[in-house]
């Protein structure tokens, strides 16, 4: 035989060993492909309904001027149920370290994220504080945030102010319920944060 015969015949045998045990891997991860395959679905599922209850109900809080906060809000809890359904996934097909490498790495990301919301999470809190407050209403005169003058909206964010000058001040609502002062009412009503309430009747 001649040194390129048995090259030819060696080359032939390297191939068909790696042929084998490519097919053979394939077959041993065909159970694990199917529930990959299955669990998927199942998550897609769930997913959209997650989705779907979360939009109805953001929907019905905010107003159609701050339709962006519910897709907003709607983007990021997708993003983080379908980066835990692939976390999910990678473990089940049997991935299961590089799922915990993307797991550490999503929770710096996660913290960015609920750091970055933070100021818009506390508008929310203080707008619905402010709304169920009965001495705190559109008409009244109030002071707050060195700010005096007429309330003219109460949103789930802003908080709309027409002032002694005639101007309208708009505020954040985590500025104006830490305290702010009725004065049109006749006893005055003075807030700091929701927790404190304090009246004093008129003399």
């Amino acid at each position: 035989m001649s040194p390129l015969d048995a090259l030819i015949q060696a080359d032939g045998s390297i191939s068909g060993r790696v042929l084998a045990e490519f097919v053979d891997g394939l077959i041993a991860a065909i159970p694990r492909i199917v529930s990959g395959a299955v669990f998927l679905l199942f998550a897609y599922l769930v997913i959209r309904v997650v989705l779907t209850i979360t939009r109805t109900v953001l929907g019905r809080i905010y107003p159609d001027e701050e339709r962006l906060i519910v897709d907003l809000s709607v983007a990021v809890v997708g993003l983080f149920l379908w980066f835990g359904a692939a976390l999910a996934l990678l473990t089940i097909v049997g991935l299961g370290e590089v799922a915990a490498s993307l797991g550490t790495a999503g929770g710096f990301i996660g913290l960015g994220v609920a750091f970055a919301l933070k100021e818009m999470i506390a508008d929310t809190v203080a707008g619905v504080y402010l709304l169920k407050d009965p001495d705190f209403t559109p008409g009244d005169r109030v002071e707050t945030a060195s700010v005096s003058g007429t309330v003219t909206e109460i949103g789930l964010r802003k908080t709309r102010i027409r002032d002694d000058e005639g101007e309208l001040v708009v505020l954040a609502n985590r500025d104006v319920e830490k305290k702010w002062t009725n004065r049109s009412r006749t006893a005055t009503s003075t807030t700091e944060g929701a927790s404190e309430s304090t009246s004093s009747g008129a003399e």
